[in-house]
């Protein structure tokens, strides 16, 4: 039976960062998932992804809670504790380096796509107006 490389369960624990991103995940857990012990598993993931695993970890929290600024108008707070971090003023500092803005100001600097794009009313008003049919419409012609 052919073994397989490490690599191969490295992505293993990459993808339940990026599925279970919120959940509180530790190296001990992806360490498990990817079939290493925990040393070695950091060393590789490192090796692998060019980042440790907390730091991917935070990166791919850090990307959602950008997400979410964009399209929601949560408070920051919220945000910060659905993406799973557990303090507010660690997320300040950590989306302030990695944005270089507050969230604040990030929100602030990408406004909702609904202030950039504008639909004409008749095409609003025509698309939001209710089908009007009756019962016989809805059943095809016969012919007699």
């Amino acid at each position: 039976m052919a073994t397989v490389p490490a690599s191969r369960h490295l992505l293993r624990a990459k993808d339940l960062i990026d599925a279970r991103y919120r959940d509180p995940l530790d190296v001990p857990a992806l360490a498990r998932a990817a079939r290493l012990s925990p040393a070695h598993f950091s060393r590789e993931f490192r090796r692998l992804f060019g980042e440790t695993p907390h730091q991917y970890l935070l990166t791919r929290r850090l990307e959602r809670a950008a997400a979410l600024l964009r399209s929601t108008d949560r408070t920051v707070a919220d945000i910060c504790f659905t993406v799973g971090l557990s303090s507010v003023g660690s997320f300040t500092t950590s989306f302030g380096k990695t944005f270089g803005f507050t969230p604040t100001a990030y929100r602030a600097a990408h406004p909702p796509a609904t202030h950039r794009a504008r639909i004409p009313t008749c095409v609003l008003q025509a698309w939001a107006r209710p089908r009007s049919s009756s019962f016989r419409e809805d059943k095809p012609a016969t012919s007699d």
